[in-house]
């Protein structure tokens, strides 16, 4: 080994000093510099000069802690230990329960709400400033006075409170000093390379019909101090929360997006065609819209936002975890005519809709899950769920509580419809808040109902099954083609969108049942349509006479809370070509990924609490991912 180093280092310093000695770009040897570079750095190792993203990052990007002022009528635990948690430390919960992940995030965004930022835990400590407010006194009383119906009934009142057009209690010098002990401490906490703590908050309005944004900063403290959170206070209208996004970035010469959160219960108001005042979408507005609004967060602890039975009837996964009764605080009831414009996938046919009319597409977003957590705690693992507010944290009775309180009964939301959603994974190339804001920008992302799973996703036009055969499919699918979030270029003639799609099983979760492609695509008429592709699966089956694939089965032992991984695969890959391809038609594409059957968060708790569950209660659950679209434009 000695000797063949020396000799080729011997062999590339007489060629270079040769090179030198000649002139122009190539000597009458016909020795080039290429040519010499090929001899002296014979290239080997395939990872060699990778530049692209080459592991998902798994985060949240909506917690909430005792800063909240909703979290903080409940929650004792502040924002240090909600990064500690993060980071994969043990914490106390507010009930005392030592409480820890089983795997650390990769990046967190402490997204408390904007509205009386950081007011509860001064209320809490007897701020002076706080109590000097009739408001003030009399809340803490109620939240100190020791008898939890009382706690908890003072707690929807706050809630209930913030619909108004101004904040019961105000104080900007409470809000400023809440904020900027809160950015130090996101400072603090970031260590690039390790761990992110993304700066952001939750601009929450509308009351019932929920219209809420988690804003997301580039920078730093030093940039996010340039401003304080916008809230409903400001105005309930999203557009000017897109105002005040614009004037910042062009204050600070720093980025900030916004995402969005549970459509499905906006009551149809999420992914309208109107502005917020009810008049026609302006070409300006929707422009604008999705400059600041490039992802949605699609699932989360209060139900699935990707799709809904009544709109995708041919579809036997739509509807995961579905929360469709009324609206967020239960004061209307929903119709089905509201649902259209609360669901993803049906906000990606209107956006194609909206585009040929206006030039832009306002809904041409990429896909993250989040948790929507109140307790501090960023948990969306089944065996690790924590709930939506400390008042459901893990005890026996805890499914049968009501989670959020309505004017009518019927409209209660209890313990045991709560999901244990999800996380955003990314496609960064480091793991830095500036690589991680860019990959969101341009949509390099894929949402996650709390599973761990690995899944790529290209495009193009000359992927081939070989393609699929390779241990690296990253490489061929960035050289080929493009990744999810992305838009495909102009069709070559007779050439028709090839896909690239992988997918690998979370370590400790379930197998994987199936790989889809949903597409939908408007027509020469002007209508949208959908179709559901089964692309690849486990185990072998073969479609029915119908072409719909037989149900992957299921293995789990509800009353041990446990599965076997004997059915599915630990991963998937495959070419698909759209067979139905137009080249004047606009489509969308994207990915969703389902597991074999799991335990569900509430077997694991008829398990370690010895209880019983009525039986509409759900044992299990199919975890899944949704990756961001790819778009065809004629």
């Amino acid at each position: 080994m000695k000797y063949a180093f020396m000799l080729t280092t011997a062999l590339a310093t007489c060629l270079c000093a040769h090179l030198a000695a000649a002139q122009g770009p190539e000597n009458e040897e016909g020795i080039t510099a290429a040519n010499v570079a090929a001899v002296i750095k014979p290239e080997y190792s395939p990872y060699a000069g990778r530049s692209y993203p080459t592991r998902p990052l798994f985060g949240d990007t909506h917690l909430h802690t005792a800063v909240s002022v909703d979290a903080g009528t409940l929650n004792r635990v502040g924002q240090e230990d909600a990064y500690r948690f993060a980071r994969g430390e043990e914490v106390l919960s507010t009930g005392g329960l030592r409480a820890k992940l089983a795997r650390p995030l990769d990046f967190l965004v402490i997204s408390d709400h904007a509205e009386m930022y950081g007011l509860m835990p001064q209320l809490l400590a007897g701020d002076p400033e706080v109590l000097s407010t009739e408001k003030g006194r009399e809340w803490y009383a109620a939240l100190t006075s020791g008898n939890f119906d009382t706690v908890f009934a003072t707690a929807m009142a706050i809630v209930g409170s913030l619909s108004g057009d101004e904040p019961p209690i105000k104080s900007e010098k409470a809000v400023r000093n809440a904020w900027q002990a809160y950015t130090a401490l996101a400072d603090k906490y970031n260590d690039p390379g390790q761990f992110t703590a993304m700066i952001g908050f939750e601009w929450t309005a509308i009351g019932g019909y929920n219209l809420h944004r988690n804003v997301l900063f580039r920078g730093d403290a030093s940039v996010a101090n340039q401003t304080l959170p916008f809230s409903q206070f400001d105005s309930k209208n999203p557009e000017d929360l897109w105002s005040y996004m614009a004037q910042f970035e062009k204050r600070t010469g720093s980025d900030v997006l916004a995402i969005p959160h549970n459509g499905n219960l906006s009551n149809g108001r999420m992914f309208t065609v109107e502005s917020f005042d009810g008049k026609p979408l302006t070409k300006e507005l929707a422009a604008k819209r999705i400059q600041y609004e490039p992802l949605i967060e699609v699932t989360q602890i209060k139900g699935d936002s990707e799709s809904h039975p009544f709109l995708s009837p041919n579809d036997e996964f739509a509807g995961y975890e579905t929360w469709d009764r009324a609206n967020l605080n239960g004061t209307e009831i929903k119709t089905k005519d509201m649902l259209k414009y609360e669901y993803a996938r049906e906000a990606l046919k209107t956006g194609l809709k909206l585009e040929a009319s206006l030039g832009v597409n306002p809904y041409k977003f990429g896909f993250v899950g989040s948790t929507d957590s109140h307790p501090s705690l960023s948990t969306a693992e089944e065996d690790n769920f924590f709930g939506k507010h400390s008042g459901v944290e893990p005890e026996p009775h805890r499914w049968e509580h009501v989670v959020i309180q309505a004017p009518k009964p019927e409209f209660n939301v209890y313990g045991w419809q709560q999901a244990a959603s999800g996380l955003a994974v990314v496609w960064a190339t480091e793991n830095t808040r500036e690589a991680i804001f860019d990959a969101m920008k341009r949509k390099e992302t894929y949402a996650t109902t709390g599973t761990r799973m690995t899944v790529r996703f290209f495009g193009g036009y000359d992927f081939t099954p070989k393609d699929a055969e390779t241990r690296m499919p990253a490489t061929a699918g960035y050289q080929k083609g493009i990744p999810m979030g992305g838009d495909l270029p102009k069709a070559p003639a007779g050439k028709a969108p090839t896909f690239l799609v992988a997918a690998m099983k979370d370590p400790i979760s379930g197998n994987l049942d199936r790989i889809q492609v949903v597409k939908g695509w408007r027509d020469a008429g002007g209508e949208t349509h959908e179709k559901v592709y089964d692309v690849a699966w486990s185990d072998g089956r073969v479609p029915g006479p119908d072409g719909k694939l037989p149900a992957v089965g299921n293995t789990v032992d509800v009353a041990r809370a446990t599965w076997k991984n004997t059915i599915g695969d630990p991963e998937l890959i495959t070419v698909w070509s759209d067979p139905e391809f137009d080249p004047k038609q606009a489509a969308f594409y994207y990915a969703k990924i389902i597991e074999i059957p799991t335990p569900r968060w509430t077997a694991y708790d008829t398990l370690r609490f010895n209880i019983k569950m009525t039986d509409n209660v759900p044992m299990t659950t199919q975890e899944r991912a949704y990756t961001s679209p790819i778009w065809y434009t004629p």
